[in-house]
Parts: C-alpha cells; sequence; structure tokens
C-alpha cells in the first residue's frame, strides 16, 4: 500500500488556519490601518448561514467587504460570524472556512483562492472590484488594486 501526501489539502488548512489567525485578531484588536477584506464564499455550502433573502440574491456565491462597518465578529474553529450592512439593513452571517473561494486585502495586494478540482486550473484571479457588490462597503478608486493570488494547483496531480 503506498502513501502520498496531499500537499493540496495541507495548503489549504494552512491557508484557512491564516484566515483564521487574521480574523481572530480583527475581533481582539479592530482593522488596523487601511486594511480590509473581500471574501467570496459559496452560499449553497450547508453550513453558510443567510437570510434568505441573501442566498435567493446570490444563489451560488457571493463577496462581501468587511472595511467600515461591520459588528459582531466572532471566529471559531470552523468558521466566523459576522453582522454586515446591506442596504442599511444589518444581516448575520455565518461563514465557514471550507466554504470559502478567496480571501483579498488589496489594501497590502495580498490574496488567497481555494480552488475545487473541478475548477480551471490557471489559478490567478483578481482582487474583486468593490462596484460589483452594491450591499456593501465602498472602495475608493484609488484603494482599488489587484492581488497576487496563491494557487494550489501546481501541486495537484
Amino acid at each position: 500500500m503506498s502513501r502520498e501526501i496531499d500537499y493540496g489539502n495541507l495548503m489549504h488548512s494552512a491557508m484557512r488556519g491564516l484566515i483564521r489567525t487574521v480574523l481572530q485578531d480583527i475581533a481582539d484588536n479592530g482593522l488596523p490601518g487601511n486594511h480590509h477584506f473581500f471574501i467570496t464564499f459559496d452560499t449553497a455550502h450547508p453550513d453558510v448561514e443567510l437570510a434568505d433573502w441573501l442566498s435567493d440574491r446570490y444563489p451560488g456565491e457571493m463577496t462581501v467587504v468587511m472595511q467600515h462597518w461591520f459588528d459582531n465578529l466572532t471566529v471559531d474553529e470552523e468558521g466566523f460570524a459576522v453582522t454586515l450592512n446591506f442596504g442599511d439593513s444589518p444581516e448575520p452571517l455565518y461563514i465557514p472556512y471550507d466554504a470559502i473561494r478567496t480571501f483579498v486585502d488589496p489594501s497590502v495586494e495580498f490574496g488567497l483562492r481555494f480552488e475545487s478540482a473541478d475548477e480551471d486550473s490557471e489559478g490567478y484571479a483578481e482582487a474583486p472590484d468593490a462596484d460589483e457588490e452594491q450591499d456593501t462597503a465602498r472602495v475608493p478608486a484609488e484603494e482599488k488594486k489587484n492581488a497576487d493570488i496563491v494557487s494550489l494547483d501546481s501541486f495537484r496531480k
């Protein structure tokens, strides 16, 4: 019986741990400086919790922005909960780490992208444009930057 090291899953686990560490720091100390996050996640993931109207509006994936206003950020081993403002309507969300598709901090040109085996193997994406998500905080045009995205496909068979 041969055994192989699953580098792809190990990297995904490490990257999710990085997100957990960053979010816990933000929950404890707030957002420093110009840092802010675009987080794209799978709204159909069985453990995602969001209002029905949001899941109806975004049936596949959704990008949220944590920047100017967010509340009740709590972080656990499996995911995080946060209340975000959607058109002056605060809504609580719970996002498991394994539902996250991209995590981008454009203020420092940092980004992570989680790919499944059935996704395109090119593996690079741009930071989401703040204008794409109308219900979240806006980012001034001078702050919009492309982020370097880490792809794991080169580590997979």
